[in-house]
C-alpha cells in the first residue's frame, strides 16, 4: 500500500463516523449484499468525504457526482425556498462531503419547519451523532423512529440502540457493539448465547452504510461472516479494522488472530469455505445505479466507443452464472471501447510487467476484503508486445470488449489487443 493511501485510510478511521445519511441519490440493492459487492461500494462512501492533499492520489470516487449535486442545490436554495425533502438531501450531501456544520445549518431549521418529516429527523440524528453529541443524536433519532415508514423502522430503531448503546459505554468499550445480545464464541458460526435475527446481516449492513467510517460496525460484519462459517471474509474485514483503521480493541485482535488462523488451515488443506447458511444474500452489491438510456452516446460502428462503469455495474447474474446485459453492452460486443480506472495485478503477482490485469473502477487497496467482484471489474489483456505496471495512479484502456456469455468461472467482461492511452 503507498504512503499516501495508507495515510488516507488511517486519517478515515480517526474521525467519530462520517454518518450515512438519508440520500435520494443513492440507490440501495436488497441488503444483504455478497460481501464482496457491499464492502468496495460501502468504501466508496467512506471516502467521498476525505480531504487529499493535492497531488498525492486522484479524487476520490464519487465526490464529484457529490459535489455537483451539492452545487445544484444550494443554487436552488439561492433561488427559493427549498421543500422538506430537498432541505434533507442538502443537508446529507454536507454530512456526505465532511461537512457536518453546514449540514447542521440546514437541517435544524428543516426540523423545526417540518416536524413530521422522517428524513430531516434521522438526517439531523446522524448529523448531531458525527458531531459527537450523542445525547442529541438521541434524541432526533427517537424521532426518527416515530415518524420513520415500516421499511425503514426496523434500521432505525437499531441504529437508535447503538447511539444509546455508547452513550452509557462512553469511552470505556473494550468489545464488539452488542446490538443482538449475543456472544460471538471461538467457533466459527456458533454463537455461545442468543440467537441472531434473520436480518441482521441485512440490519448492520444498512447502518454501516448510513455510518461508513465506524470501525466498529465492521468489526460487527465480520463477527457476522464468522457466525455464518466464513472464517476467511471474518478475517480479512479485520485485518482491515486492525491495521487501516487502528481499532484500539485486544478483543478485536484476538478475532483476528482467530479468524487469521481458521481461514490458514482451511487453506492448507485446501478446503472450501463451507457457511452455515445463516445469511440469505439478496444482492450481488449494495449500490443501484439509475441509467438513463438516452443519455448513453451512440455506438458507433468504427472507431474507440466510451464505456462507462455503471453500465458494466448494472450486470446481473442470472440462472447458471449467464451475465444479463443492458441492451447497451449488447451492442458494444466485439467494438473497441475506451475505459478509465485503476490497474491491479491478477492473483497477488508480484511482477513490475504486466501483459494480462485486472481493471476496476476504484482503486484496489486500503483495508477492504477481498478484489471486487466480477461486475465491478475487467481483464485486460495488452497488446502483444508491450507490458504495463502497476500504479496507483488512474489509466486508460483502448481494447475490444469481448462478453463471456457461457463460462461462469470467466469474468463476463474482458478487453483484447488493449493498448494503454492518454488520460482525457
Amino acid at each position: 500500500m503507498t504512503r499516501s493511501l495508507l495515510g488516507l485510510c488511517l486519517m478515515l478511521s480517526s474521525s467519530t463516523a462520517q454518518a450515512g445519511l438519508h440520500y435520494s441519490g443513492e440507490q440501495l440493492r436488497p441488503l444483504p449484499a455478497q460481501w464482496r459487492g457491499y464492502l468496495p461500494d460501502q468504501r466508496l462512501l467512506r471516502i467521498v468525504g476525505a480531504t487529499v492533499p493535492l497531488g498525492t492520489m486522484p479524487t476520490p470516487p464519487l465526490r464529484d457526482t457529490y459535489a455537483d449535486a451539492l452545487f445544484k442545490l444550494e443554487g436552488l436554495a439561492a433561488q427559493r425556498e427549498l421543500t422538506a425533502d430537498e432541505a434533507a438531501d442538502l443537508g446529507a450531501l454536507h454530512v456526505r462531503l465532511g461537512q457536518p456544520t453546514k449540514a447542521l445549518a440546514v437541517l435544524r431549521p428543516g426540523a423545526r419547519k417540518y416536524p413530521e418529516h422522517f428524513r430531516t429527523a434521522a438526517n439531523l440524528g446522524t448529523t448531531w451523532q458525527f458531531l459527537g453529541d450523542l445525547d442529541q443524536a438521541s434524541a432526533m433519532l427517537e424521532e426518527a423512529v416515530r415518524l420513520a415508514p415500516a421499511e425503514h423502522r426496523e434500521a432505525e430503531s437499531l441504529h437508535l440502540k447503538l447511539v444509546n448503546l455508547r452513550r452509557r459505554e462512553g469511552k470505556a468499550w473494550k468489545g464488539v457493539d452488542d446490538l443482538f445480545g449475543v456472544a460471538f464464541s471461538d467457533i466459527a458460526g456458533k454463537p455461545e448465547t442468543g440467537k441472531l435475527p434473520a436480518e441482521a446481516a441485512a440490519l448492520v449492513q444498512r447502518l454501516a452504510w448510513w455510518l461508513p467510517s465506524d470501525a466498529r460496525l465492521l468489526w460487527l460484519l465480520a463477527e457476522l461472516a464468522g457466525a455464518d462459517g466464513d472464517v476467511r471474509m471474518a478475517a480479512n474485514i479485520l485485518d482491515g479494522c486492525v491495521s487501516e483503521f487502528a481499532l484500539d480493541s485486544a478483543e478485536a485482535r484476538r478475532r483476528r488472530v482467530l479468524f487469521r488462523t481458521a481461514a490458514d488451515a482451511a487453506d492448507l488443506a485446501e478446503k472450501p469455505t463451507v457457511t452455515a447458511g445463516r445469511i440469505a444474500f439478496r444482492s450481488p452489491r449494495a449500490f443501484r445505479r439509475t441509467i438513463d438510456p438516452t443519455k448513453l452516446p451512440k455506438v458507433k460502428p468504427e472507431g474507440v466507443n466510451g464505456l462507462p462503469w455503471a453500465v458494466i455495474g448494472e450486470t446481473e447474474l442470472g440462472p447458471r452464472g449467464k451475465p444479463i446485459l443492458l441492451p447497451y453492452l449488447d451492442e458494444l460486443d466485439g467494438r473497441q471501447v475506451a475505459l478509465t480506472g485503476f490497474i491491479s495485478p491478477i492473483g497477488g503477482s508480484k511482477t513490475d510487467e504486466l501483459t494480462t490485469f485486472l481493471f476496476t473502477e476504484n482503486p484496489v487497496g486500503c483495508w477492504f476484503c477481498e478484489m471486487p467482484g466480477p461486475m465491478q471489474s475487467v481483464i485486460v489483456d495488452l497488446a502483444a508486445g508491450t507490458s504495463t505496471q502497476p500504479s496507483r495512479q488512474s489509466a486508460k484502456v483502448i481494447g475490444k470488449l469481448i462478453i463471456n456469455r457461457t463460462d461462469p468461472e470467466q469474468y463476463p467482461f474482458r478487453l483484447t489487443e488493449a493498448r494503454i492511452a492518454v488520460l482525457d
